[in-house]
Formats: C-alpha cells, structure tokens, sequence
C-alpha cells in the first residue's frame, strides 16, 4: 500500500515539532546545568555534604549562581565539591566567601549556599578553593538534643532530691526555712550589719568633717600634713626619741648586769649584802655604839656637876656667850 502525500507530510511536520521540542528542552536543561554560556570553576571542602548530589544549584546570597560539577571524596573525613559558577558573578565573588551545604526548604533538595565574607579580601580567580561551614547534621542535633534530655532529667531528678531535703529542714537552707529561731538569728544579724554600717558611715562623715575643718593655714595638723620640712623635723625627732628609749634600754640592761656582778660576785659589796653574820655584828655594833654615846653624855653631865670640873665648865658657857653676843 502506497503512502500518500498527506501522511508524508504529516510525519514530517511530527519529527520537526519533536525535533523543536527536543532541541528547546536541550538548551533548557543545558542552561540550567550551565551546558551553555562562559563558566568557571571552584572548589570547597566539607566533612559531610549532607545528600548533595550532582546538578544540585549553588545559591550567591540567595541567587542560583551555578551547579555543583563534581564531588570526590579525598579521605573519611575530607570531601572536594567542585563548582560550575557563572562568569558574569567572578567580579562579584571574593575569596573569603564561605560555602555551606543546605537544603532547599524543608523537604527540597541539596544546595550549596555561598555568603561573602565581612571583611575586604582579593577577587576570586577561577580554580580557587574557597571556605567552608559544616553546618550540624539532623542526626547531631538529635543526638545532642538526646544528651541535653538525659541532663535535663538529671538535673530535674537532683533539684527534686534538693527540694525535698529542704522541707525537710536538712542543710543550713533547709534550717532557715523550718527554723524559725535561726530566722529570728539571721534576720538580727543583718540587722547587726545595717547597724554597724550606718555607724561606719556616720563615722566616715564625722572623719570628712574633722578633714574639711583643718585650718591649712595655722594649725598644727595642717602644718604636718602639708609641710615636707616640718614633716621631716617630726620625723626626725621620733628618731631620736627612739634612739633615746634604746639608750635607756642599754643603760638598764648594764645596770642589770651590775645587780647580777653585785649578786654573783665575790667582792666586798657582795660579802656586805649576802653575808647575814656580817650584817648581824654591824647591826650589833651600832647598838653599842649608841649604849656608849648615851653613857658618855650621862658622864658628861655628872663630869659638869662635880665641883672639880664645875669651874671648867662654866668657864666654856661664859666664853660661849660672849661669842654668842659677838
């Protein structure tokens, strides 16, 4: 059976739709893989890029910007994304930008977000290896988030133990809480110190007082406090003044010593101090003495009464007078 023209021409008009169609979805799929147009390439290092996969966009401050071109895997801990980014954005990109990995909403595919750095840095060049930020993982966050639970319950379960131990009255808490006589204490105890810090103040303002009321000019306090001569004169004088007590104190110890000399000693003080036989017969001589002093004036006496020496006598008072009258 022979085709006919009109079906000839009807797959013919269908293979050049299809081939506009195809040619239409190559470049749009070329254009967003950056198939097409100028490019460049960078790289940046992550410990886990969280799913990224190729063809996922890389975003310039929320702009799509290129798509990630390769990913390698250098070691456990070290992956290298290598970058497609648009030619047009290199006079824009500086080489303290920073990458990280993210998602694209809640639910979307990976992306790679690339902000500027704060600070002034050089342009980018292609074939750079930019910064990079490993944001925290879900599974991290879950594990800390686990972690910060188990504290929680912790630390819930110890301030209950605390609580309880309280009303119970344990601990110096617990008894001023219960106690109400160690209340009453601690309570006149801070009263005690409000007391004791109204007199400091009172005493502060009294001192501030006295300070103020110095004359500068004519008293003594003042001389003291601001003259440097006279200042040192005083020091000076309690110099001396402690020199002298250490004199003193010399002279006192050499007297001491002469004490002990007296004491310890074999020489004629010693023996007159020491020796109660000598002290006894001098004691004894002194009452003869005296006994005899007494006698010799009663013999005096009766010497003047008799009528051999009377004459004698008289004659000496006469003498005596007449000096006397002289």
């Amino acid at each position: 059976m022979k085709t006919s023209n009109t079906q000839k021409f009807s797959l013919g008009l269908f293979i050049f739709i299809a081939t506009i169609i195809f040619v239409i979805a190559l470049y749009l799929i070329g254009n967003k893989q950056n198939l097409f147009g100028n490019t460049f390439r960078i790289s940046a290092v992550f410990n886990n890029v969280n799913g990224l996969i190729l063809g996922n966009n890389v975003r310039y401050s929320g702009i799509n910007i290129g798509t990630v071109k390769n990913i390698v895997m250098i070691n456990d801990s070290t992956i290298c994304v290598d970058m497609v980014i648009e030619e047009k954005m290199l006079r824009h990109m500086k080489k303290n930008a920073v990458a990280a990995v993210g998602s694209d909403g809640l639910v979307g595919s990976m992306v790679i977000n690339i902000v500027p750095g704060k600070e002034i840095s050089d342009a980018l060049k292609p074939g750079d290896t930019i910064q990079s930020y490993n944001k925290t993982s879900t599974t991290d966050m879950l594990e800390t988030l686990n972690t910060t639970n188990d504290n929680a319950a912790k630390l819930t379960s110890d301030l209950l133990k605390i609580t309880e131990a309280i009303k119970q009255g344990k601990g110096t808490i617990g008894m001023l809480i219960e106690d109400a006589e160690m209340a009453s204490e601690v309570k006149q105890t801070v009263s005690n110190l409000k007391t004791a810090s109204a007199n400091t103040s009172a005493t502060v303002l009294e001192l501030k007082k006295i300070i103020t009321a110095i004359n500068y000019e004519e008293s003594l306090a003042a001389v003291l406090l601001s003259d440097p001569a006279t200042a040192n004169k005083m020091k000076s004088i309690i110099e001396n003044i402690e020199q002298s007590s250490l004199d003193i104190n010399n002279v006192i110890n050499n007297l001491n010593s002469v004490v002990l000399d007296f004491k310890n000693g074999e020489g004629t003080v010693n023996y007159m101090i020491n020796d109660t036989v000598l002290v006894n017969n001098i004691d004894e001589t002194m009452k003869n003495i005296k006994e005899g002093s007494v006698r010799l004036n009663e013999n005096m006496e009766a010497l003047k009464h008799n009528f051999l020496f009377r004459g004698y006598f008289r004659k000496l008072e006469r003498q005596k007078q007449k000096e006397a009258e002289k």
